[in-house]
């Protein structure tokens, strides 16, 4: 069904610009995640986020070491201590192995978090570059470049005029 309504659109969507593209309208279209990629602002995020993964990384390291520690120690203890202080062993170990599954956890959600502000902050950002540009040099209609997209010429390609003009707007 979505395929049906995906395909429809795409047709509907490439009539209504074959329509204008007679008219002598002018169509372009943005690889928006070239631009993503290519932007300044897509390059600081990526150091931002890089940074991030590197620390939690580092956290991670650290706690996995103590988790290896403390089940090296458990195992090789195991035989001298008693049940009750090897069932307190155990029970230390599986609370630290929560702790860490769920600091694990907490660090991807937060990481996945700031993609994804730092992505739709770009975004809006390239939207209304790309909305200035199209109305100053007199397009009908731009197009994000998708897979749906069969086929669009590489003179349509406005990616990277839009990303001069994107990165220049930053350094004001």
């Amino acid at each position: 069904m979505k395929r049906i309504i995906a395909a429809t659109v795409v047709t509907l969507s490439l009539i209504a610009a074959s329509a204008f593209g007679a008219e002598g309208g002018k169509l372009g279209f943005i690889d928006m995640q070239k631009a993503l990629n290519l932007s300044e602002a897509g390059k600081e995020a990526k150091e931002q986020l890089a940074a991030k993964v590197k620390k939690y990384q580092d956290e991670i390291n650290l706690k996995q070491d103590e988790l290896k520690k403390l089940k090296d120690d458990l195992e090789k203890q195991s035989v001298l201590l008693s049940d009750s202080a090897r069932n307190a062993k155990e029970k230390d170990y599986q609370q630290k192995l929560k702790e860490f599954q769920r600091f694990t956890k907490d660090a991807q959600d937060e990481l996945q978090a700031k993609d994804e502000e730092f992505t739709k902050r770009i975004i809006e950002e390239l939207e209304r570059v790309i909305q200035d540009f199209g109305r100053k040099s007199g397009y009908t209609i731009i197009f994000v470049k998708n897979e749906s997209m069969i086929f669009a010429d590489d003179k349509a390609d406005l990616t990277e005029d839009v990303l001069k003009i994107f990165n220049a707007s930053r350094k004001k």
